[in-house]
């Protein structure tokens, strides 16, 4: 595969996907990021947030791409749920801030193929009518035969996209858009009687078909790091729609036209099952952190985004390069669904040696005391007249199985247990 290196940006997303998810999920335990409740996609303020933690910033500046896509990702993934409006982390989510990154990409990859959260086609806003009644194919099966496409590259080699497009169309890959011919008439550009897709010529497989995997590769697959990716700006960089009408007055038809080459790299063989192990690029940690006794963590290099999240989440920046760690700041971490493991693990690898005494002993006592109090779930709180009921109830057979006496009068029951309780209560002549 040939491209022009002096034309091209090459970008190996493998680490930095990792770094990305990090930071993402770090994002949401800071309740930063805000989703449409309807529409589910991140709103202006919340790409900004994304795009300001990315390790090497999106794809193009001043477009959203990676920083549009991660917070679906995670929606899609069961990482993070929609709450009042804020992405909050899900028990999933929060397991993931410590587990091996490489498994959560192949997870939150393996649900994005199965998950109907948007179409990517939308995100193609030159291309109108798609909203029409019957117009679109299913989402899901588009998206499968995308990702089956990709299974069919060769690890560790460049493809270039109209190779990519042949590919696809050889094996019978098609991701087919429109639901049939009547269908093409409703889809346009500019406008919907000069500009129909339904023309000869006019809604070719690249327009179409080429542009939905465009979208599903640039946007989901590469800011999952599974993909290195050669593009250039998008302005100019593809012909194929210039005999359409009105195509004068477009100087792209999608964002995603500058994607010139993909390769599939360790990360995406992967995620795609093509390998059943995953050998990370061995990396070093630069000493960016000093760890003193007085609980204040100076910063003595260059600090990564996500590095300066994790610091946030669990101190207090007290000047331009200093952050204090204080019970207090741990506990609120805690309470958010932080683990103090991960704060050790951190400051062990950037400071570059063990831990102060005065550091560890604070970490291990608010643990430790932490621990000491446990959330049980929600309870049904049943409300006897008098102390001898409620010991009936506690005492008999059946019943007091299900329940457990608190104080003199009240019984606790939990939810999955209800059910049974109320009937056995009623045997009694108890009616819930």
């Amino acid at each position: 595969m040939k491209f022009d290196d002096d034309a091209a940006t090459v970008r190996m997303t493998e680490a930095e996907a990792q770094a990305n998810l990090r930071a993402v999920l770090q994002l949401c335990v800071a309740g930063k990021l805000r989703c449409g409740e309807k529409t589910r996609r991140p709103g202006a303020a919340t790409v900004t947030a994304v795009a300001s933690v990315l390790a090497e910033g999106d794809f193009y500046a001043g477009e959203a791409i990676a920083a549009f896509a991660w917070p679906l990702l995670l929606q899609a993934g069961g990482l993070a749920t929609l709450t009042e409006g804020k992405l909050r982390l899900t028990v999933r989510g929060r397991a993931a801030l410590t587990k091996p990154t490489a498994e959560t990409i192949r997870d939150l990859w393996r649900r994005w193929v199965g998950n109907a959260l948007i179409d990517e086609f939308s995100r193609i806003e030159e291309i109108k009518g798609q909203r029409g009644k019957n117009v679109l194919t299913a989402v899901k099966s588009r998206r499968q035969k995308v990702a089956a496409a990709l299974r069919l590259c060769e690890p560790g080699e460049w493809v270039a996209i109209d190779d990519l497009f042949a590919l696809m169309r050889g094996h019978g890959l098609d991701p087919v858009i429109a639901r049939n011919a009547r269908a093409m008439w409703k889809l346009y550009l500019l406008d919907p009687q000069y500009g129909s897709l339904g023309y000869d010529g006019f809604g070719d497989w690249p327009i179409l078909e080429g542009r939905y995997t465009l979208a599903v590769a640039f946007e989901y697959a590469a800011t999952l790091g599974l993909l290195d990716v050669a593009y250039v700006e998008p302005e100019g960089a593809r012909e194929d729609y210039h005999g359409n009408w009105g195509s004068d007055d477009l100087e792209r038809l999608s964002r995603y036209d500058g994607l010139r080459a993909i390769r599939l790299n360790g990360l995406g063989s992967y995620a795609l099952e093509l390998s059943d192990t995953y050998d990370a690029p061995e990396t070093t940690t630069d000493r960016t952190l000093k760890v003193l006794p007085n609980f204040d963590v100076v910063v003595t290099g260059t600090l990564p985004p996500v590095d300066r999240l994790t610091l946030d989440a669990y101190a207090e920046q007290t000047s331009d390069r200093v952050w204090t760690l204080s019970a207090r700041s741990l506990r609120e971490a805690l309470g958010k669904g932080d683990d103090l493991e991960r704060l050790r693990t951190f400051l062990a690898e950037r400071n570059g040696q063990t831990l102060p005494d005065t550091v560890a002993t604070l970490l291990k006592d608010v643990e430790r005391q932490a621990r000491r109090v446990r959330d049980r779930g929600l309870v049904r709180l049943i409300e006897a007249d008098d102390a001898a009921t409620a010991a009936l109830v506690a005492g008999d057979r059946k019943a007091g199985k299900l329940c457990r006496l608190l104080g003199d009068r009240h019984l606790v029951v939990s939810p999955e247990n209800e059910a049974a309780f109320r009937r056995a209560a009623k045997s009694l002549g108890y009616v819930l």
